[in-house]
């Protein structure tokens, strides 16, 4: 299997281009960063942390890789690995990245699925040290990344492909950092998505909003796809696991928290819409 870990990476302080020597990535204005025992590498200066350990902590990301690995989210990685490797020559390596990459789940399924037709170099960046250590320590082949979707530690124009699943997404980055021609894939909660376990939760769920977002400057709309399929959860654990690596989480209230742990059976919604946006080809797009 032809998988490599991207190498276009730029310094998070000046954006210059970063080179690795032996365990330390260096840039032309000195700055320079370890890479740790497990193999990623820390990107996220301190002055841009918004606290102190920012992103999922180490039991939402616990709890992520336990609910993914069961497989209950596979239909939504398989229809995003499809739209990436479309389109994509089986000859020429594509660099892809995944803005918000979690534990990596995402990743290994589109290496799994590519089977080393197209090659690929693939980069996980996200601002979750705990994410990034586990998505280290279960895969060797992808280069692991801690670091910001506000401003990605990544050369601009060297991207084919950024996923962008459930994330925060910042669009001129995005196109900052893809090849005129990349795509953008973006999967998005729809209205129905887990609406089962919200009814539980919280005692009125808001009104959802209509439609979809407006195409952001510098892409253009190729389609929109509805990945939407019923999910049975039995047992605890399970129904934890996704409580705890949602935002529903802090959101509910204790009521709401401790009805949804009374539960031993779930059968909730999968609703999620991706979204394929190619960038620009024209000068005048952002970046």
């Amino acid at each position: 299997m032809t998988i490599t870990p991207f190498q276009a990476l730029a310094c998070p302080l000046d954006g210059e281009p970063l080179r690795q020597c032996d365990r330390t990535w260096r840039c032309a204005g000195g700055h320079s960063f370890d890479v740790a025992r497990q193999g990623y590498v820390h990107l996220l200066p301190v002055q841009r942390k918004r606290s102190r350990d920012p992103g999922d902590s180490t039991e939402m990301v616990a709890a992520r890789q336990r609910f993914l690995a069961a497989g209950h989210y596979r239909p939504i990685a398989e229809a995003v690995s499809r739209a990436a490797l479309e389109g994509l020559s089986a000859d020429a390596e594509a660099h892809c990245l995944d803005a918000g990459c979690g534990e990596g789940h995402y990743l290994r399924e589109l290496a799994r699925l590519a089977d080393g037709k197209p090659p690929l170099a693939l980069l996980g960046v996200d601002i979750s040290k705990p994410a990034v250590l586990a998505a280290a320590k279960q895969d060797k082949r992808a280069r692991w990344v801690v670091g910001s979707n506000a401003r990605l530690p990544v050369l601009s124009a060297t991207l084919d492909r950024l996923l962008c699943l459930f994330g925060f997404p910042m669009y001129d980055e995005f196109a900052r950092v893809l090849k005129p021609g990349g795509l953008l894939l973006q999967v998005d909660a729809g209205p129905d998505h887990l609406r089962e376990l919200r009814e539980i939760i919280y005692p009125t769920l808001k009104p959802e909003r209509a439609g979809n977002p407006e195409t952001p400057p510098g892409f253009t709309l190729l389609g929109t796809d509805t990945i939407r399929y019923p999910l049975k959860l039995a047992g605890a654990q399970p129904i934890a696991d996704l409580l705890t690596m949602t935002p529903h989480l802090y959101r509910a209230s204790a009521v709401g928290r401790a009805q949804a742990a009374a539960l031993e059976t779930l059968a909730v919604t999968v609703d999620v819409r991706l979204m394929r946006f190619e960038r620009g080809l024209d000068d005048n797009a952002p970046g």
